[in-house]
């Protein structure tokens, strides 16, 4: 589980394609400090599994799956990513509940700048739509922020400089790809009222009371 508040700036070093997959090489000093095998490292919004650290990189293998659902695949090497660790128990959750499950991909639209932030649009696919709503919270390439407005194919969030600053979003150009979670609680509560279960009602069986 990870919160969107990006850790670090990093980069693609090396990009192997496999059988139906393909090994990413990353360049993260911070985010690999205690990590090892096994563990799980957010990239652009997508949890991957590392393979092996060294020298502040690391190594994760991405399934077809995921290079199909994501924009992974656009990665080259050179690429700058957003990465993040997991959230630690006991920690403050800054952002919100995040997965590192991406729901699918969107498009930067526009990009309009003021004296102290920027609003950028992002195209948003039909499918996801219903989820995202004003002042909702979505993730765009692993970053957690706030929808400003919300149309039937489209929503624009407001970048702070700190964001601008530390993660791809300030380089970010129109006709880019992003990758998009909308808020996991939004889909639960959606999945209960199509069962016809009250989620305020039901008991620890499933079974309204």
């Amino acid at each position: 589980m990870f919160t969107g508040i990006v850790e670090e700036l990093g980069e693609v070093t090396a990009v192997e394609p496999l059988q139906e997959a393909s090994r990413f090489r990353l360049r993260g000093p911070l985010v690999t400090e205690d990590a090892k095998h096994g563990d799980s490292i957010a990239v652009n919004g997508v949890c991957l599994t590392v393979v092996e650290t060294a020298d502040g990189e690391f190594t994760a293998d991405v399934m077809q799956e995921t290079l199909n659902r994501s924009s992974l695949g656009a990665l080259t090497k050179g690429s700058r990513v957003n990465l993040e660790r997991p959230m630690a128990l006991g920690g403050r959750l800054g952002g919100h509940l995040v997965q590192g499950h991406v729901d699918g991909t969107g498009e930067i639209l526009s990009r309009t700048p003021s004296e102290h932030w920027e609003i950028v649009k992002v195209a948003l696919p039909a499918n996801l739509s219903r989820y995202v709503v004003e002042k909702g919270s979505i993730t765009v390439d692993g970053v957690s922020l706030t929808v400003v407005e919300a149309a039937a194919d489209w929503f624009t969030i407001s970048l702070i400089p700190t964001t601008l600053a530390l993660t791809t979003l300030g380089i970010k150009q129109p006709g880019d790809p992003v990758n998009l979670e909308v808020d996991v609680l939004a889909k639960y509560v959606e999945r209960l009222l199509a069962a016809g279960v009250d989620p305020l009602r039901a008991n620890p069986t499933g079974e309204p009371q």
